[in-house]
């Protein structure tokens, strides 16, 4: 029921914001001075910096510089051939813009999240974040598995290769690199979150390709040694699961950096340990947990080499026949480990299905049907119950 005193529009609203919320800080006669914050791309115009006025007002066909707070051998001379402003979601072309705008330009190609437009008779940089260098890398590769061709859209390199450098137009972390043979390219990103996202978004939009392992990038430190990316993560688990958690974490590398209590029957842990650490112990994670477990982790700086990762070595499910999977086989297979798959899923022979309990691999039939007789026993119609199957991420 509305109240009688409610307002009947926004201006309430809109005193309180100019009330409460300082106004844009600048010299509108000073220099222009642009930050680049992000980028867009637009098939039509290629890329288009975003980002505020800071100092003086920017204008369509006029001369800027492009200037780097990073690299200050980066001085470009370049001219602003659109302009627009925002209103809402929708992007309006405007011919001039002043301190405090949101504007987006088009019309210059070498423009990075960043970089600073400048008068040309004043190019100084505005100081920025430094964009973090990939850690982590794998093969984006075409599918030539026996299922090849029937579920994505477009499987053929070319299709990879445009939708991959098509990426870099917006995503200014990610590396794309061509390698040795056609059918491939080596995709380097901050983390498995960033190339996760990727992967996924590529799915949906119908791209059918295969992943390699993901493997950490190297550095070399000044003396020749090895370096390797380093994490921060910081763990909150009830009390009861905290030593499997610190356990588990430093067979992989990690080194306990700190412990607290938190309410609730938490503890807080914090840890120092190698990015290739982490890699697919989100899962276990969870295991350990019972579901219960907060994992946050960021990148901290590259670190000397910890040494060689003992993984416990377990063996694989495989298919022994192709088809297509039924409860009956499954049934009798998710006995001898943990399962990929369910029931009405297509498979190859060879395919790997599942995990094997042992450190060996196991051929299993799990397209196997039961055989009709005309005997019945007193359990022949129960359900047979299967156990969810492990779907993997990256």
């Amino acid at each position: 029921m509305e109240r009688e005193d409610s307002p009947k529009n926004m201006q309430p609203l809109f005193d309180t914001i100019l009330e409460y919320i300082p106004a844009p800080e600048g010299d509108p006669e000073r220099g222009t001075q642009v930050l680049v914050s992000t980028i867009d791309y637009n098939e039509y115009v290629g890329r288009i910096g975003v980002g505020k006025v800071d100092n003086g007002t920017i204008k369509v066909g006029q001369d800027v510089v492009i200037v780097n707070y990073h690299d200050p051998s980066k001085v470009k001379k370049v001219k602003v051939s659109k302009l627009y402003e925002y209103e809402g979601l929708k992007k309006v072309e405007v011919q001039e813009a002043t301190i405090g705008s949101i504007v987006a330009f088009s019309g210059i190609e070498d423009i990075h999240i960043g970089d600073t437009l400048c008068a040309p008779d004043r190019p100084e940089a505005i100081p920025f974040q430094k964009i973090s260098e990939p850690t982590l890398s794998m093969n984006f590769c075409v599918n030539d598995s026996p299922l090849a061709g029937k579920e994505g859209k477009w499987v053929t390199s070319r299709h990879l290769r445009d939708r991959l450098f098509r990426e870099l137009n917006t995503d200014v972390s990610l590396r794309v690199e061509e390698t040795d043979t056609t059918e491939a390219f080596k995709v380097s990103g901050r983390g498995e979150l960033h190339l996760s996202i990727l992967i996924e978004t590529m799915r949906r939009e119908g791209y059918e390709f295969a992943v390699s392992k993901a493997q950490v990038i190297f550095k070399k430190g000044k003396n020749g040694e090895k370096l390797e990316p380093m994490e921060r993560a910081v763990v909150d688990v009830p009390d009861e699961f905290s030593g499997t958690v610190i356990e588990k974490l430093s067979s992989r590398k990690g080194e306990l950096l700190g412990m607290s209590t938190v309410s609730g029957g938490y503890t807080r842990l914090e840890f120092s340990i190698p990015a290739r650490g982490l890699i697919g112990y989100r899962g276990e994670f969870m295991t350990d947990t019972k579901g219960n477990g907060i994992l946050n982790t960021i990148f901290d700086d590259y670190g000397p080499y910890k040494g060689d990762i003992s993984f416990r070595k377990q063996g694989s499910l495989i298919a022994f026949e192709g088809g297509e999977t039924v409860t009956y086989g499954l049934y009798n297979a998710q006995e001898r480990g943990t399962l990929f798959i369910g029931p009405g899923e297509q498979v190859y022979a060879g395919m790997v299905v599942g995990q094997s309990g042992k450190g060996e691999d196991i051929e299993l039939n799990v397209c196997k049907r039961k055989q009709m007789t005309n005997t019945r026993s007193s359990s022949a119609d129960e359900a047979l119950r299967l156990t969810p199957p492990k779907i993997l991420s990256l």
